[in-house]
């Protein structure tokens, strides 16, 4: 049995679960198996979000014309001529001397094979819109959505709706997805995100009208935010502070398999309609598996649910082969270490909560702007990779792989310098890249691609922290809503980085510069927030409100915590 003696509140309030949390193990086989668990599935998940830059993909196409694609027409005229010539005679020429992609002639211009060179312009009445449908080209993707519903030319506006609609899930899963894991717990919650996932990217594969294929993408980007929040949230509450870095760099890594995987599956899989069965009826298998997890031994007590949260307790010591101290863990054990959290338990926080304490009001503003100018810088670059003019494919690869690196030095710095200089250096050499690529000219377009490579590398080890030092500083009993609540106010930047590229128009770079802006202004807003580097975790409110550099002091003060067993 274990008695901790109080010497300062604040510490000790922090300290109280991570002392049980030691005697079944901070870092033993069930972390380990949670952990594999959550790898593979973070693989999984990420190319749900970046999927459509393959399945929308638009071809190269053009209109459909009876003299061209009929093979019914028996002209004797057309018979003896080439494919150019039957293109000359039926398509238009667009500004740039190519085929018009969206009109043909009313009637084919015999006269035009008579011309030498090109033609100088066609009168509207000679030109048609494609009234007979269009056929595209099959060397890259095929079928895509765009070319089962023709979303091109007029229509070509629709192409992005069904991603409107999907990020629109995304705000929505990032409200209601926080208050209800602090409501019903993180297992329940990511129980039935994955459920709900795995119907509905199932269900997309065969969606009859495009209606209900936008429909069921905005019910799979409500799914998608909880699994992340409660994935993370499962690991940070079972695990250590001091191997939290590592769990952080570990799932950036994943997610960058998971787009190489995805890179990988679209190029095996060119029909859409493959490609989305393929990363979506694996989700089932790992429905499946989260009978075996456990839910937050942590949230579980400090939500007034201790007989819940001691049995956690011991299926976790068993598993870690601790099953000496699993015998010694009673409920006297627990509501003597965690007796200041069993009493706040008892008036359940509300979410009001987090703006009316000073401190968490501060907390929740700047992670909130500091959230937005990452979305916004994040996305701005991910979704305008085509401008860049090489395989989307291949980029996609390439910036995956170096991600991977780049956590790997990451993890280094994370553990020595803590969360403010890593997040300092990596978000500002980001922003640095991007404006680098901005100004190379032209004629140097494969550093272009490298500097952009480098900066879409970055981008998932700065989520990766940005996410970590998030967790790091709100309470347990109303971490998942505070996160909900930044998300909210920071995936608005998903729908204003499409904006910022309208502003193109007055300046090529000009979009481009704001995206780098962004990336290191966030990185020098960090300042304004502590360090949690090897900090314990705040259990509530309470912990929370005491201002971390008290802590330390009080600390300094008295830094021996006497732990007796008996």
């Amino acid at each position: 049995m274990y008695h901790l003696y109080p010497i300062g509140d604040s510490y000790l309030a922090s300290m109280a679960f991570q002392e049980l949390l030691n005697q079944v193990g901070s870092l033993g086989r069930f972390q380990i198996i949670q952990l594999t668990f959550f790898i593979f599935l973070n693989g999984l998940m990420t190319p749900h979000i970046l999927i459509e830059n393959f399945t929308a993909a638009i071809p190269s196409h053009r209109c459909w014309v009876p003299i061209l694609d009929n093979d019914t027409v028996s002209d004797n005229d057309s018979r003896t001529l080439s494919q150019d010539d039957l293109l000359r005679i039926s398509i238009p020429l667009d500004s740039n001397l190519r085929l018009d992609k969206c009109h043909s002639f009313i009637q084919p211009q015999w006269h035009l094979l008579h011309l030498n060179g090109t033609f100088s312009s066609v009168t509207e009445p000679d030109t048609e819109p494609c009234v007979d449908g269009w056929v595209y080209d099959r060397s890259n993707f095929f079928p895509t959505t765009v070319t089962e519903w023709d979303l091109v030319c007029e229509s070509q506006a629709l192409n992005s709706v069904s991603k409107f609609s999907f990020m629109i899930g995304l705000f929505i899963g990032g409200i209601i997805c926080g208050h209800l894991s602090d409501r019903f717990g993180r297992k329940f919650i990511l129980t039935c995100a994955l459920l709900q996932l795995a119907i509905t990217e199932t269900c997309v594969a065969f969606a009859p009208t495009f209606l209900i294929y936008c429909s069921l993408r905005f019910l799979a980007g409500i799914s998608l935010e909880p699994i992340a929040t409660n994935s993370n949230l499962l690991l940070l509450e079972w695990t250590s502070p001091k191997f939290l870095a590592t769990l952080a760099v570990i799932i950036s890594c994943a997610n960058s398999i998971g787009n190489m995987i995805l890179a990988g599956l679209a190029f095996s899989f060119r029909n859409w309609h493959h490609l989305q069965l393929a990363i979506s009826v694996p989700i089932f298998f790992f429905l499946i598996l989260t009978r075996w997890l456990s839910e937050s031994a942590r949230w579980l007590i400090v939500t007034n649910k201790p007989q819940k949260g001691l049995k956690e307790l011991r299926k976790v010591a068993h598993i870690n082969g601790m099953k000496n101290s699993g015998d010694t863990l009673t409920m006297e054990v627990v509501r003597t270490s965690m007796k200041k959290e069993l009493e706040a338990a008892k008036t359940k926080p509300s979410p009001r909560d987090l703006l009316h304490t000073p401190i968490l009001r501060k907390r929740i503003c700047l992670l909130s702007f500091m959230k937005f100018l990452l979305t916004l810088s994040i996305i701005g670059l991910s979704i305008h990779l085509q401008h860049l003019g090489i395989n989307v494919i291949l980029l996609q690869f390439l910036i995956s792989a170096v991600s991977i690196l780049i956590s790997v030095v990451g993890h280094f710095v994370l553990n020595h310098m803590g969360r403010r200089i890593t997040h300092l250096a990596f978000m500002s050499l980001r922003g640095l890249f991007i404006l680098t690529a901005v100004f190379v000219p032209q004629e140097m377009q494969p550093l272009r691609i490298i500097m952009a490579t480098l900066a879409g590398a970055h981008s998932s080890l700065c989520s990766a922290v940005t996410c970590l030092h998030t967790n790091e500083l709100l309470p347990t009993t109303l971490r998942a809503t505070g996160t909900g609540v930044i998300g909210m106010f920071g995936n608005s930047g998903l729908f204003l980085a499409p904006l910022l590229m309208m502003l193109a128009t007055y300046s090529t770079n000009l979009p481009w510069i704001f995206y780098g802006g962004f990336s290191i202004l966030n990185g020098l807003t960090v300042f304004l927030l502590p360090e949690t580097k090897d900090q314990p975790l705040p259990e509530s409110i309470l912990d929370a409100e005491n201002d971390w550099k008290e802590s330390r002091q009080s600390k300094k003060e008295d830094p021996i915590i006497k732990v007796t067993r008996f």
